[in-house]
This record gives structure tokens, sequence and C-alpha cells, in this order.
């Protein structure tokens, strides 16, 4: 993350060369080390404001050196000891922002900064903590650090409680479920959540709501050191989830998670609205139903009080209240936002925008429509006619290109972000811009609506417009035009043009005497002004010039060569001082005038100040309509936008045929994956998709690498999501049914630091896919079982595919390199082989002696029925050009493997009566051979004594005759069979 970059990196260095020094040394350090220590795990950076200035010390100053200067030189030492002391950086205003606010969404660290104590100056020797911010709390610096940066997700932060319920009945005694109870809160839209529900050991349910929420930041208890509890082994279980889904711990005491004063507290903190009126001495229980859940009320405690919402008064009766159904949306686990690339991954953010689904579809022109689409992606729907309706606006604008376009580029392209201005409002920090703003955007509602009311289409979707827009629009318009009638009379609306918000003089008596005065005051000026010149014969505004000075309040300025004229009267003229730009000088009445026009300017704004703030707090009276009209806006975004990217793809997506949950199958022609196909210099090679319930439901995938596999099933889930999210697809036909949820196992890498190996996330992720998966679930699975030997991972592929298809009948997508699964198909009806076709072809020349000829291979990211007939790991390797030597080795050694693989799976592919007759043939052979050599000398027993290493008598040449005339007498039969004969060929 580079924050500074050529002059202004090197201006900060001077800074901090110079001001680290201007620190009082011995006082800072010793109140620094009195400091609390820090947790490792927290990932909190400290920083001393300084004024005009930041200062970081410590570890947290080597952390800056290395992840923003990237260069340890400015590393200053403070104390004694030279580099024994106290590594210190300084960050100028705006870097540090810049940093924090990267360090807050990107980074995922804590914040806080140290403002020093009361009566001390810059040479601070103690400070204070002044502000705490993490990835889910932005409320002490959201001003600060995003004022005028739009935030694109919400920072939500949850506390999380887990209990223990007893075994249900007829279960085993020990079969216990987690109950858990969840509270999580958007600080930005003040707004809370619970959900209570019972979750397996594995906590799927969990990481399903985290990912549904974007959740930022989780809270959780405190476990015991020892670690043995039941309760621990499940934190520490949670922890793994949450630290999958890269979201930020923070651990509380216990004693927090009490539901003892939630009830009072949350009376106080909810909006009347979402009070009834009739609830006076009413049980709180009764009135808000979320209290009487088993387990979220104590993480509600938990959460007000890590957030301290009661402590800032504008949340008093502000929050609103919602309980969230996990089972409303299509469920996604951790592993499916990377596999299906949803959002960029963390530290590689804006990396390439059309490189995640997020970044392809974000055609919005607002900043709620960007996080609407965010909530969209990861809340896919399940409800059939959500769907539908989504995909029906979705069409009323791929229909109507004229309309989108007028829509995008001259209405919404123009709104502010509503949501952003009505917070302001709610914590009295709005000004007469954020005033003027909405005003702006009211005046564009009545093109809005208009533009709405002209889009050609058909009465059933003209229905759906009205219902979903312009009934809502319609009356924002009727409710916001008072809005409009009081700007307009309150406000100045001619200075905008110059950028200023001020108000009109004519709405208050006194006002309008002062602009009166200050319009005399400036009268008088300019006579003054034009008095001068004609004294000192100098051109008006030309040779002298009439300036309101910062150090001086009105004066004139002549050029040095000008200023001789002045020397003959310095009774008449008073110098003030000589600059490169001139000379400044004043009269007597002029600095009677400049002194009367600054008191009334400072009265005027004292005036207007008292007024400003009456006009914001009626402008506050209007948020609850501007934040139902920011959602109406958003939404319409989100739709226009699906629409732009459809009709604009490098092959235009088609509107999906979405089927009852259960029903049918899944049919999708030419589909292509919508973000490889944007990509520069690509050509994409579409392909059908044909999964039918009881026939084609599981479908496993085999051929080499970079032949398409991975992007072949990943597309099928992407064109789910899309489909349940209300998009339109990239295929030229879509059929498929509502999936419950897209569970994925691809590509896990493996986390030492958590002590989690890749096979072992690899089991974790296969395990919560058959813990969660249902029939109708999509199960995306991507090379199982690499991370361990051959034979086990075979195992265990096969034991996971054949319970996914005999058990769970869920639609899943197996691609594999264990060429023995297809045979899985034999077994069950509904398995069906498919393979990415790969052409061969031997290159002129011959090689070495012993080495067979060069091959090329050519991918055609095609997939066709069937099993693919060999490898190709050799000729990818080749094509990454290996050394000759050993490719030449791997062939002999796969040769040599191959063989004798063959030779087993010969064996194990015959037909069990086969090899049965075998066996049987080769004792009546043996017991031939013996009753013959026991009728001759008793040969028999001296064999039997050669064997032992005894002496014994007996000619063993006439015995091996006697073999070979009993192997004779049974040739024919030993011939016909193939176990018998592949016997007879592996002793040779």
């Amino acid at each position: 993350m580079a924050l500074m970059y050529g002059k202004e990196k090197d201006a900060d260095f001077e800074i901090g060369k110079l001001k680290t020094y201007n620190v009082s040394h011995p006082g800072f350090c010793s109140f620094f080390k009195k400091l609390p220590a820090k947790s490792p795990e927290t990932g909190t950076i400290r920083l001393f404001n300084r004024g005009d200035y930041y200062s970081v010390h410590g570890p947290d100053a080597l952390y800056i050196a290395t992840h923003v200067y990237h260069t340890n030189t400015v590393v200053k030492y403070l104390g004694p000891g030279g580099r024994n002391g106290l590594p210190s950086v300084t960050l100028s205003e705006n870097s540090a922002k810049m940093f924090l606010r990267e360090a807050l969404t990107a980074r995922q660290l804590k914040v806080e900064i140290w403002v020093p104590e009361a009566g001390q100056g810059k040479r601070a020797t103690k400070f204070t903590l002044d502000k705490e911010a993490s990835p889910g709390n932005l409320q002490d610096v959201e001003e600060m650090l995003f004022g005028n940066v739009d935030i694109t997700t919400a920072p939500i932060v949850m506390a999380i409680r887990v209990a223990s319920t007893p075994a249900a009945p007829g279960a085993p005694a020990n079969a216990k479920t987690k109950q858990v109870g969840v509270a999580f809160a958007d600080t930005s839209t003040r707004e809370l959540g619970v959900a209570d529900f019972v979750d397996n050991d594995l906590f799927s349910n969990t990481e399903t709501l985290i990912i549904q929420l974007a959740v930022k930041e989780a809270i959780l208890p405190t476990g015991t050191q020892s670690g043995a509890t039941e309760r621990d082994v499940d934190l520490k279980k949670l922890r793994a989830v949450l630290e999958r889904c890269n979201v930020v711990i923070t651990e509380r005491k216990p004693s927090e998670f009490n539901s003892r004063n939630i009830q009072d507290d949350l009376m106080r903190l909810l909006s009347p609205s979402s009070i009834p009126s009739s609830s006076t001495g009413v049980d709180a229980a009764s009135i808000v139903p979320q209290l009487s859940l088993p387990a979220a009320p104590a993480s509600l405690a938990a959460l007000t009080t890590y957030l301290s919402l009661l402590s800032d008064p504008t949340n008093h009766g502000a929050y609103t209240i919602r309980t969230h159904d996990l089972t409303q949306f299509m469920r996604l686990d951790a592993s499916a936002l990377r596999a299906l690339n949803l959002i960029d991954a963390p530290g590689n953010v804006g990396a390439n925008k059309n490189a995640t689904l997020l970044g392809l579809l974000n055609k919005c022109k607002t900043a709620q429509g960007s996080r609407l689409l965010a909530s969209w992606l990861k809340q896919p729907l399940v409800n059939l006619h959500e769907i539908r309706n989504r995909q029906n606006l979705v069409d009323v604008f791929v229909q109507d290109p004229n309309s989108r376009r007028l829509l995008q580029e001259e209405q919404l392209k123009m709104l502010p972000d509503m949501h952003r201005i009505c917070k302001k409002f709610q914590k009295s920090v709005a000004t007469l811009e954020d005033v003027v703003r909405v005003y702006q955007a009211v005046l564009k509602l009545e093109g809005l609506v208009k533009n709405i009311e002209s889009i050609d289409t058909t009465d059933e979707y003209k229905v759906l417009i009205d219902e979903t827009y312009l009934t809502k629009l319609k009356e924002f318009e009727v409710s916001l035009s008072k809005y409009s009638d009081m700007v307009q009379d309150t406000l100045d609306l001619d200075e905008l043009e110059n950028h200023n918000f001020v108000v009109k003089p004519e709405y208050d008596p006194y006002l309008e005497e002062l602009a009166q005065k200050l319009k005399g005051v400036r009268d008088e000026l300019d006579a003054e002004h034009r008095r001068i010149a004609a004294e000192l014969e100098l051109d008006l505004d030309k040779k002298l010039h009439l300036e309101n000075s910062v150090n001086w309040g009105y004066c004139f300025r002549i050029s040095k060569l000008d200023s001789k004229k002045i020397e003959k009267n310095r009774r008449a003229y008073h110098e003030l001082g000589t600059q490169k730009s001139g000379m400044f000088f004043t009269t007597s009445p002029l600095r009677e005038l400049a002194e009367e026009y600054r008191e009334t300017v400072a009265k005027y704004k004292a005036k207007q100040s008292k007024l400003v703030g009456e006009i914001v707090a009626i402008a506050a009276t209007y948020t609850p309509i501007l934040e139902q009209w920011n959602g109406v806006i958003a939404h319409l975004d989100v739709i226009i936008s699906f629409a732009h990217v459809a009709v604009n793809a490098p092959e235009p997506y088609t509107k999906p045929e979405v089927l009852e949950r259960g029903t049918g199958g899944m049919v999708l022609k030419d589909a292509r994956h919508p973000c490889l196909e944007v990509q520069d210099d690509v050509s994409f090679i579409p392909n059908d998709v044909e999964m039918i319930k009881d026939e084609s439901e599981f479908q496993i995938i085999t051929g080499p690498n970079m032949g398409g596999k991975s992007t072949y099933i990943r597309q099928v889930g992407v064109i789910a999501l899309l489909a349940q999210t209300g998009s339109w697809v990239p295929c030229s036909e879509a059929r498929l049914p509502v999936f419950d949820s897209v569970l994925c196992r691809v590509g896990a890498g493996d986390s030492q630091l958590r002590g989690v190996s890749t096979f072992m996330a690899e089991m974790l992720e296969t395990a919560n896919i058959l813990r969660s998966a249902t029939q109708d679930s999509l199960i995306i699975i991507d090379e199982l079982g690499r991370g361990t030997s051959t034979y086990d991972g075979f195992g265990l592929a096969w034991a996971i595919s054949e319970h996914i298809a005999s058990t769970i009948h869920a639609f899943c997508l197996f691609a594999t390199h264990f060429h023995e699964l297809t045979t899985l198909a034999q077994q069950l009806p509904h398995v069906k082989n498919l393979h990415v076709v790969a052409h061969v072809s031997s290159a002129d020349g011959a090689e070495d002696e012993g080495v067979a000829q060069k091959k090329d291979m050519t991918l055609l990211y095609k997939v066709a029925p069937g099993v693919c007939d060999q490898s190709f790991g050799i000729h990818v390797a080749e094509l990454a050009n290996f050394p000759e030597r050993v490719v030449r080795l791997a062939k002999r050694k796969a040769d040599e493997l191959e063989d004798f693989n063959a030779e087993d799976r010969m064996q194990t592919e015959l037909d069990p009566s086969v090899v049965e007759d075998g066996t049987a043939l080769v004792e009546e052979l043996l017991k031939a051979w013996s009753d013959s050599v026991s009728t001759h000398s008793d040969a028999y027993d001296v064999f039997m004594a050669d064997a032992e290493g005894e002496d014994g008598e007996g000619d063993p040449e006439a015995q091996l005759a006697e073999l070979k005339r009993c192997i004779e007498q049974f040739r024919p039969r030993l011939e016909s069979n193939a176990w018998v004969q592949q016997v007879l060929t592996s002793l040779t």
C-alpha cells in the first residue's frame, strides 16, 4: 500500500526528522512504557495526535515504516541508547487519514487515536485515549476518515453466544446441538438485528450468517486458559470459522453477555415507530419479540455495551431492530465466496474490477446502489416470486435502452448518497451544503418520475414498475415538495453558482438589516477607493488595489514603484507593510470602514449560524422519507446495472427460466463464465450443461490441467447465483431450479499460523458440505484428495462422491484426476461422466533411442460426454518448459507405474466368477500333480522335505517332467481362463 508519492513522501520524511526530535523524549518515553499492553492478536495501531501531524511509536512505528514508507530509514529512536531507544515515525495529517482508512477497511486492523491531556501543547508528554475504531465499529472516526468517501460496504459488527442444548427425544444422550444466539448492528443505518438458531458442531449456519451479512468484526466471550471445557472447544471451532471468513475477533468478558438490563436499554434505543403506541406498562418482551429468544438477548447486551450505544444521546430513540431469517436466502460458505469470485480477496482490492462478480456487475451510478449490489450478491433469494420480479424489472430496461441511458446519465448519476447525509442530520453535524444537496436531488425527482412513466413496456411490466418505483416516488415527490419550498424561502440560491451556502437576508428582519448595512459599508469602501485613486492619480484596479487582507482587513495595495507617491503625505497615508506583491497602506476613513465591516460581518455570521441551525433542524425532520427514497434509488440503480451488464457483455445475457425448488433440472446452453469472458485477449469457448434429477444430477469431470474443468464447474455455480440474485445469466438459454445453497470445495490453502494444513482445510470444507447439503443444493468440488497419498485421496474421493450421489442426492459437479472414480457411473445410474477435450499430435522428428516421439497438446476447452482416456500431466510440464531430461525420466517412471497399475486394474476388473473358476482350476492342477508324484516312490514327501531344507531322496527332474505333463493335460482349460493367464504372465 503506497500512500505517499514523490515530494509528499520526502516532505513527510523531513517533517518526521525535525518534529520527532522536538518531542520531550524522557517524559514521553516513560509515559509510553506505562501504556496497557496490546495483545498480539488484536492488531491494534496507536496514533498520537500532535496537532498538525501524528506520531507512531514502538512496534507500530516499524509497521508504518514497512507498509507505508517501505523503508526503515524513516524510523527515529527516542531516548538514550540509540537504536535501543523507542522507535518512532511521523505521518502528516493527510497521510495518517489515508493509512487509517486503509487499515480499517482493507487491512482489518483496529485503531486507537490518543490526544494530549488538557493543558499540554505540542510538546505533550502525557496523552489520553480519544477515539477507538475497528472494522465493525467506525462510529468515532466515520466523519473524520470517511466524510468525503463513499463506504461501499456497511461496517457490520456481531456478537455471538453459544449454548449447548439437551439431546432431542430418541437421540443418543451425547448428541447435543448448539443453540447460537447472534446480535448484529449496522451503526451507519442505526439498525440492530438478531438471529437465534440451532447449529451443528461445525457452525455451518453461523458461517452462512456471517457471509450473508458481510460481517467485519465478531465479539466472543473469553475462554479459560486451559481450553478444556465444552464451551472452550466450541469457541475454538467458532474462532476457526471467523478466521476462515476474514472476520476480526474481539474478546469480551463473559459477564457482558448478560441480558439482565437489555430490556430497559433496548427501550431507550429503539425509535418510537418500532414500539407500539399502546405499549405503556406492557412487558417489553411482548412489545419486542426479539427479547423472548433463547440466546440472542445476551448477545444483544454484549453488543450494545461494546459499541457504547447508550452513551451517545443521538442514538436514543433512533435505532430499529429486526430478526434475520437464514432461510430467506441461498446459503453460501466462505469457500463459495472464493470459488465464485464474488468479492475481492483481502489485500487484493481493486486489482482488476472485472475479476470479481461485484466488480463486473457494479455499473451503479450511486454509492447506495453499490452497497445494495454487494448485499444482494451475498444474499441470493430463494423466493421464486421475488426472483422473477427482479428479472422482469431487468427485462424492462434491457428492452428500453433509451430509458436506461437517461436514468443512468441524467438522473442517478446526479443523486447524492442520501444515507450518508441522513446520518449527518441525525448526528446534528449537517451543514447548509447538505441541505442544498438534498434540495438539488429533490429537483431531479420530477424528471425521474417522468422518465419512468415514459418507459415503453407491456401492461404486465407496467404494473410491476408502478408497484416497485412509481407509486413510491410520486409519494416522495408530494412529501418533499414542502422541503423544496423551505429551501427556496430560506437560502440564497443565486449564491450557489459561487459555491456559497448562505441564508437569504429576507428570511429574517435583523439579518436583512445587517445585509443592508454591509451593502452600505461596501459602497463607502468603493467611494474611498475612487477618492484615493484620484488623489494619487493612479488607475483604479490597475495601479491601486482595494483588498481584504487576512492581517489588516480592508486596505490598499500599490506596486513598489508607485510607493513614492504616498511618501509625500505620511500623515494621510499609513504604511502597513511591504511584500513581494507590493506595499500595503490605509487611510483613516478606510480604517474606520474596515472595522465597521468586520464587526457587521461578525454579527451577520452569528445570526446566520443560528438560522442555519434552525434550517438544518427542519431538514432533519425529513430523514425518514429520505431514507425510504434512498432505498428505492438503490434498488433502481442495481436493476439498471444488471440490464447494462446483460446488454453490453461480449455475448448478451439471457433471461433464465427459474423453476420451483426440487423440480426438473438444470439446462444451460452455451454457458460462459461472466468474469473470464470480459478479460483482455480472451475468446471464451461456451459449453452446454445438462443436469437432470435422477438421471444426471451427479457429474464427474476428468481431463488435463488447464483444460477448463475448474472454469466449467465454477461457471455453473456463478450462473445459479446470478439467477437467484435477479440478474440475467451468460447463456443463450437457461433453465434451472431454485437452489437452497451453493457449497464449494476448491483450492484450499494452508494457514500455518492457525495450524491448518492444506489437507485439513480441504477436509473441514468437505465436512461442512456433507453436514449442510440437501437434495436442493448445488455442490461444486474441484480436485478433492490431492493433499494426501494417492490411495488415501482416492478412497476419500470415492466415499464422499458415493455419499453425495446415493444419500444426499444433491446436484453435484465433481472435477477430478482420479480416473478410477469414473467407475462410480457403473454403480449409480444418475452419475454421468464428462471430460474436457484435448488433442494430442506427434511432432515431426524422433527423439533419442528408447524415448517416445515428442507430442504437441492442444486444449480445446470443450466438455464432452465420457471418460478422459489418458492423463496429460507430463504434457503440461512440457508446456511449462521443464528440462528435457526431467521430462524423459517422468515419462519412463509414469510408464512403469502405469504398467504395474494396469495389471492390478485387470485383476480387479475381472468378473468374480472367472477368478473363482481360475482358482479352482489351479487347485485341481496342483492336486493332480501331487497325486501323480506321490504314486512314484513317495516323491511328494521328498519334495516337501526339500522345500523345508532337509535332506531327502527323490528325483527333481522326474517331478518337473510330471508337472509339465499335467500342464499339457490342463492346457486347453488354462488358456481359456483370463485370470490364470494374468497369473502366468506376472510370473514370467
